[in-house]
C-alpha cells in the first residue's frame, strides 16, 4: 500500500512542493488469542527496536499507527504499521527493505 499527498512547505521564502508517502512498513500475522493487543505488543517493540524501526521512527512526519484486522485465513489477527514519510525517504526505504 502506497499513497501519495502533497503539500506546499516555505523554504528559504520560496513556496515550495513536498510529496508525502503514505505506506504499510512492517505488518504480521498474530493467532488467535482472548487479548491481542497485550500480545502484539512485544512483536511491535522488537520491530521499533529493529534497524527498519528505527529509521521509519525517525524519518516519520508523525508517530506511525498500528492497525489490527481479522486474518480470515489464519482465523487471528493481521497488524499493520503504517507510517507517512516525504519522498527520498519513502524511495529510501522501499528500495532498501521491500
Amino acid at each position: 500500500m502506497s499513497n501519495v499527498r502533497y503539500r506546499e512547505v516555505e523554504q528559504d521564502g520560496v513556496i515550495c512542493i513536498e510529496d508525502i508517502h503514505k505506506l504499510v512498513v512492517h505488518s504480521f500475522v498474530l493467532g488467535d488469542a482472548e487479548d491481542p493487543d497485550l500480545y502484539a505488543a512485544e512483536p511491535m517493540f522488537q520491530w521499533e527496536e529493529s534497524e527498519v524501526g528505527q529509521y521509519v521512527m525517525s524519518r516519520a512526519i508523525e508517530p506511525p499507527t498500528w492497525h489490527r484486522q481479522l486474518d480470515a485465513t489464519t482465523y487471528g489477527w493481521r497488524y499493520t504499521i503504517v507510517a507517512e514519510m516525504r519522498g527520498a525517504d519513502a524511495t529510501y526505504f522501499k528500495l532498501k527493505w521491500t
